[in-house]
């Protein structure tokens, strides 16, 4: 967990690895929460692209269409799908850049963590509370 900004941001974080090892580990502990401050920075919707609602997948999709729509169909595909890699950067947390370093994305981040440690690690999920925001219902 992370509280930011004299607790006007909070972020709760699961992040799971394989052994009590790794999980007392200071290197590991650094790791997740690097990842609670970049969730505090940067708010990312999902942790990953297949996490993303297949609705708001189409809504997107559909909004990129319709601006392509004088060009060429094969033309399009190719648009449509360099905008919806663009989405996915914004809104997934392991496609973003890392606040820190934002040449790495937080999947890169992870797997040199992962090459570290000598261990899977997984971020299985993540909330951020913004003060005065309504809390989604699925919490």
């Amino acid at each position: 967990s992370y509280i930011h900004l004299q607790g006007k941001v909070g972020v709760l974080v699961e992040v799971n690895c394989e052994t009590d090892f790794v999980a007392r580990n200071e290197n590991f502990r650094d790791f997740v929460k690097d990842i609670t401050l970049h969730i505090a920075a940067a708010h990312p919707l999902y942790v990953s692209r297949e996490q993303v609602p297949s609705k708001t997948i189409e809504a997107e999709r559909a909004i990129y269409e319709a601006q392509m729509k004088d060009k060429a169909a094969d033309v399009i595909s190719k648009i449509v799908e360099g905008k919806l890699d663009k989405f996915y950067s914004t809104v997934c947390l392991l496609e973003q850049g890392f606040i820190k370093n934002p040449d790495q994305t937080i999947k890169e981040l992870l797997n040199a963590k992962i090459a570290e440690l000598g261990e899977n690690i997984l971020i299985r999920r993540f909330t951020r509370y913004l003060v005065g925001e309504p809390i989604p219902a699925e919490v």
